[in-house]
């Protein structure tokens, strides 16, 4: 049986396109995934790379929620600082504090 659809130029160019969409989406850009760790506990609701839990981005509910990442050049999360304090390499459990 021969599959036609794979035959076909636009069906091959529209998976090319979607796979390649897909990847920009997903992969972190800008830097090498070796120049780049999780720091957890910095992003804003809706603009984290991934989470504890799962790893696909704009999942947070809040700003600055701790087992929400984004992907920051090595070296740098424990710098930077959130009204909350420092980011962290591990999930934060208590942030942003209850009733905040």
């Amino acid at each position: 049986m021969t599959n036609y659809l794979a035959k076909r130029p636009t069906f091959v160019a529209l998976t090319s396109a979607i796979a390649f969409g897909f990847a920009a989406f997903v992969l972190p850009t800008g830097a090498s995934a070796a120049d780049l760790e999780k720091c957890y506990g910095i992003a804003k609701a809706g603009q984290d790379d991934g989470s504890k839990e799962i790893n696909i981005p704009g999942m947070s509910t809040v700003d600055f929620q701790g087992g929400a990442f984004k992907y920051v050049t090595k070296g740098t999360c424990v710098e930077i600082s959130t009204p909350f304090g420092a980011g962290s390499l591990e999930p934060l459990e208590n942030r942003p504090p209850k009733g905040k």
